[in-house]
């Protein structure tokens, strides 16, 4: 009796069919692009302008909404404007220009370096800004959404001659736009220093008048976007004016090479001598290593923060800050007034200070945040300034 036959395992083979993978919703393609532009315009300008050089990575949209005037229309209706902080670095063949700005928020792991968690969250973004043939930190000065450079180039050709044009490049901070002013200076200085007061801007020097050197101050509207057909008078030729200029208790100042300052009433059209001795002790002549806040002259120098105390007629140090790291020497630390706070950048750090009069003679300084903001190549910081978006 022959054994049984084996049966055959039969297998039966099903085919699954690929589930189409749901599709990432492009930039382009997300809903709220979809909103009317009206209300995409309203979200927008409640959004904190730190914020917007991220936004403009979005989409084409989005880049050509944070850059357009209604934006801008719209968060002054609503009362968003904000100081914003511009750095014009030198990088070694050319100028550019970077904006503080928010980084994107990222979720850390807890594997993740814990010093990451103590960022300040803030960094130098790259402005699309058109490289400035020439800038020197004396030549900036930031008035509403403008930054106003007047020429140095032309200055440092007066050897001969103190006549002839001086233009006013005009930095428009919505659109990241460089425009020339119709209106020229008709002084060419071969040193001035620029001061903004009330929307004027006050350029002050000295120029090469036929081999002799004479005193010149010179002042650009904002508004009307033209200068004063003549400079005003000069009444103390016996001293020569820098590179220190500074606007506090609502006069421009100026301080001559003598160390004498000089305030320009604008009322009476005249120049008063008023005693600040030692005022530009820690005023750098080639640095832009001081600034004004609320009518009070700041300085950063000999590894300190100091404040000039117009009514004890002398310096004194800013409170408050045991425990930061030692600022290097006054020609590579920049302030800048930042909406009423100290913004102090030197190398690749940066610093936001805000302060509280305490006593009539004691300033503190309260450190709101402290991280490296720039990690690029070598560089040298020309100037820091904010304008009011």
């Amino acid at each position: 009796m022959s054994p049984p036959a084996k049966k055959r395992k039969t297998t039966v083979t099903t085919t699954k069919k690929n589930k189409p993978k749901p599709m990432r919703p492009t930039p382009e393609s997300s809903p709220i692009l979809w909103l009317p532009d009206d209300l995409l315009l309203n979200c927008i300008a409640r959004v904190s302008r730190l914020y917007y050089p991220t936004l403009s990575l979005v989409s084409k949209s989005f880049r050509s909404l944070v850059a357009s005037p209604e934006l801008y229309k719209v968060r002054s209706l609503l009362g968003r404007t904000e100081s914003c902080l511009y750095v014009c670095v030198w990088c070694g063949s050319k100028y550019r220009w970077f904006t503080l700005c928010r980084k994107p928020d990222k979720t850390l792991t807890k594997e993740e370096d814990s010093s990451k968690k103590k960022s300040s969250g803030y960094v130098l973004a790259r402005a699309s800004i058109p490289t400035s043939s020439y800038a020197m930190f004396w030549s900036f000065v930031a008035v509403g959404s403008n930054i106003y450079n007047i020429d140095t180039s032309s200055a440092m050709d007066c050897s001969t001659t103190s006549t002839g044009p001086v233009s006013v490049s005009i930095l428009d901070c919505r659109s990241h736009t460089w425009r020339k002013s119709c209106s020229i200076f008709q002084v060419k200085r071969k040193s001035f220093s620029t001061s903004a007061l009330d929307g004027k801007i006050y350029v002050a020097g000295f120029c090469n008048d036929d081999g002799s050197y004479k005193n010149s101050v010179e002042v650009f509207h904002t508004k009307t976007q033209t200068c004063d057909p003549v400079p005003f008078p000069f009444g103390f030729e016996n001293g020569r004016i820098y590179k220190q200029t500074l606007c506090i208790n609502g006069k421009f100042h100026v301080v001559l090479l003598d160390r004498r300052v000089l305030a320009y009433d604008s009322e009476q059209g005249r120049w008063d001598e008023v005693l600040y001795p030692g005022m530009n002790q820690y005023m750098g002549w080639y640095s832009d290593s001081h600034c004004e806040i609320d009518s009070v002259l700041y300085s950063a120098a000999d590894g300190a923060i100091r404040w000039y105390d117009t009514e004890g007629r002398m310096w004194r140090e800013l409170m408050g800050l045991a425990g930061l790291p030692e600022l290097p020497d006054s020609s590579r630390v920049r302030l800048a007034d930042y909406g009423g706070k100290m913004a102090v950048f030197w190398e690749h750090k940066s610093l936001l200070d805000s302060l509280e009069r305490r006593q009539p003679c004691q300033i503190w300084g309260k450190v709101e945040w402290f991280d490296h903001v720039l990690t690029s190549y070598h560089h040298d910081i020309v100037k820091v300034v904010a304008a009011t978006l």
